[in-house]
């Protein structure tokens, strides 16, 4: 998993609750863990535009409540900072369910992806109806 130039700002911490982009059964997830998180000593973990996590599926079909799934962060409300200095925030916070190796599991996402995402995840970007 390549990162993403500059200081990122992340703002989904361990326990927030997101709603579900794509159409893969689940609604609201919640974050359980981040992949490839390094912090310091007794800080939260917190997720940004692009990283993956480990969710909970909160609501959703019966066959995807409560289970572990992998998930990529498409927007966020925080805003952040991009290089060419400008800040970018979104209306909601949203998250697309993959598999462990980055595959969408779902067929289509609603509303846009940021473009950091879509950078990262060329999966992503090829479901995207729209990409900001």
């Amino acid at each position: 998993m390549k990162g993403i130039a500059g200081r990122q700002q992340r703002g989904l911490p361990l326990g927030a609750v997101v709603p579900c982009a794509d159409n893969s059964g689940a609604k609201i997830i919640s974050l359980i863990g981040v992949k490839a998180y390094h912090g310091v000593a007794r800080r939260i973990p917190a997720a940004g535009i692009g990283d993956m996590f480990i969710a909970s599926v909160k609501k959703g079909t019966p066959e995807m409540r409560s289970k572990v799934v992998y998930a990529v962060v498409v927007r966020q409300r925080r805003p952040y900072r991009r290089s060419d200095g400008t800040m970018v925030e979104f209306d909601d916070n949203a998250a697309v369910l993959v598999t462990p190796e980055g595959e969408v599991r779902g067929s289509e996402i609603k509303g846009p992806v940021a473009r950091e995402a879509a950078e990262r995840w060329p999966r992503i970007a090829s479901v995207a109806s729209t990409i900001v």
